[in-house]
């Protein structure tokens, strides 16, 4: 019989224990030091009271009693000046959510801020998509160095951190999970404010990048609408995907402190650029209060994925996404339903949905990226695989430009000559409206997590409806229809006369680009 104590079995064990404590050490020291993960919890509502933040909302909505107050933020540098004005307001605690942060002037200014923030002892939580912070990993982890700073990267991996490239290389062998993200976008001060909408950090979101900026939306919400989308940024924050930044990234334990005087030496040397001198001018406007006058009272309803809905096995029940949820709680409209999408991939089942709607005499209208604007011109293949059946069922169709006439209205919130489309909203009847980060697509449905306010209210309706009718006039944008051919045609407006295109505008490769939209089997992953 053989000795399981024997010299040859101990020594293979010990080598066996060996090889187990090296690939330990290599595994720490790719994900660097052990980093705390602790818990949180919304403010009690004698805390979030107890703010400056928290008062201004309670006595703006006491007039309202048991209505949120909303404002659509159509405008990139109004959106912007309003973060910066919350940071700069918040007592308590900011709470940020993001599927991805770009470097830019935008960027750096609002990271000054929060920085500032936590300096005067307010809580700053940054909850980031870990391929959105691809490339950033020092800088937030500087930023994570702050006692008051906590910055958390979401479906995180340890390696292949440095470029994107490496990214999707490290991310092949768990694909299955790693190409579903955290869409979510939110910005929470003191639990008193939120904004939620399609805007991530950058300065294209913004109208601070040149040549191009996305047209874009969010929603500023107070009131008892801001306590549910606080519980869904800590559901998230509290989630074992949601991982510190210092677990994968090691820096000195004041590495804030050079952070903060670059970004002040930064912001010194840009106070006079043309965007900010702009933005001056629009802070003391918000600053003032003009919002109060511009806020419409009704019912929201808050929605958002699960948290682990990245980590599911294959495709979830519809009824667990929060478009399930969405679509329970709207309903069938009765009169009208206009959806605006940046990513716009019906699928059969949401093209049989809507031709129904509109075969029952709905309105039914579709705004989106035309061909030349998008900057995925394969989802736009697969959009243009069920045109044709919107079409016949007399959904009307509207593609944005990339160009707009000089004289365009700018109400819509196109912030240059060129501009691609990035909302995600929806406008039902004459009194519902719905501003959150999803797109109408699979990817938004089955893969990737959403947050989203649906509310009502006849006054938000009306101004949702006037400035989509701004986007889709033919300054801004193409309608798309048949001539009485039956051809296609692209009917926009070129030097102040109504023209009409027999071909869809493009380039050559962005055509190429379409046509591996629509091979079939790619369109559920899109």
């Amino acid at each position: 019989m053989t000795n399981p104590d024997s010299d040859a079995t101990r020594r293979s064990r010990g080598r066996l224990l060996t090889l187990c404590g090296v690939l330990l050490l290599l595994l720490q020291g790719c994900a660097g030091s052990a980093a705390v993960r602790e818990h949180g919890a919304p403010l009690t509502p004698g805390e979030r009271e107890a703010t400056w933040l928290g008062q201004w909302a309670l006595l703006s909505g006491s007039a309202h009693p048991g209505k949120s107050g909303f404002a659509l933020l159509s405008s990139g540098q109004d959106a912007f000046s309003l973060r910066a004005l919350l940071s700069e307001q918040a007592d308590r605690r900011l709470d940020i959510q993001t599927y991805l942060m770009g470097d830019g002037q935008t960027t750096r200014a609002l990271l000054h801020r929060l920085l500032a923030a936590a300096e005067r002892g307010v809580e700053v939580r940054l909850l980031i998509d870990d391929i959105g912070a691809v490339g950033q990993g020092r800088q937030l982890a500087a930023l994570d160095s702050h006692p008051n700073v906590q910055v958390r990267v979401y479906n995180a991996l340890s390696v292949g951190r440095g470029t994107l490239t490496g990214r999707v290389l490290a991310s092949a062998p768990q694909a299955a999970r790693q190409h579903r993200r955290m869409h979510n976008k939110l910005w929470i001060a003191d639990d008193a404010l939120a904004i939620v909408g399609g805007r991530n950090l950058g300065d294209e979101y913004y109208s601070a990048s040149e040549p191009r900026n996305f047209t874009d939306l969010d929603l500023l919400v107070l009131g008892p609408v801001v306590e549910p989308l606080a519980q869904s940024f800590h559901l998230y924050w509290n989630h074992g995907l949601a991982q510190p930044i210092g677990r994968y990234h090691r820096v000195d334990e004041d590495a804030w402190q050079a952070l903060l005087a670059s970004l002040a030496e930064w912001l010194e040397s840009s106070v006079d650029s043309p965007y900010f001198a702009d933005l001056r001018q629009r802070y003391a406007d918000i600053e003032q209060g003009p919002l109060v006058g511009k806020l419409h009272w009704g019912a929201g309803v808050a929605l958002w994925d699960p948290p682990g809905k990245p980590a599911w096995r294959g495709r979830p029940a519809f009824g667990r996404t929060m478009a399930g949820a969405l679509l329970e709680q709207v309903g069938e409209p009765n009169e009208r339903l206009t959806l605006v999408s940046a990513y716009f991939v019906p699928g059969r089942q949401g093209t049989r949905l809507l031709t129904e709607l509109a075969d029952a005499g709905v309105k039914v209208e579709i705004f989106t990226n035309a061909l030349e604007a998008t900057d995925v011109p394969v989802v736009h293949g697969a959009y243009q695989a069920r045109r044709a059946t919107l079409l016949d069922s007399g959904v009307a169709l509207y593609e944005m430009r990339t160009e707009h006439e000089p004289d365009a209205e700018i109400g819509f919130g196109v912030g240059s000559s060129a501009s691609a489309l990035h909302i995600k909203a929806l406008g039902i009847d004459a009194d519902r409206v719905f501003v959150g980060s999803a797109n109408a697509d699979p990817r938004s449905v089955w893969w990737n997590t959403e947050v989203g306010v649906l509310v009502t209210s006849q006054g938000l309706a009306n101004e949702f409806q006037r400035l989509t009718e701004i986007g889709k006039s033919p300054a801004l944008s193409y309608r798309v229809e048949y001539d009485d051919t039956g051809q296609l045609v692209w009917q926009t407006m070129a030097q102040g006369e109504l023209v009409r295109l027999m071909q869809e505008p493009a380039g050559f490769w962005r055509h190429w680009g379409a046509v591996l939209g629509r091979i079939a089997w790619l369109e559920s992953l899109l």
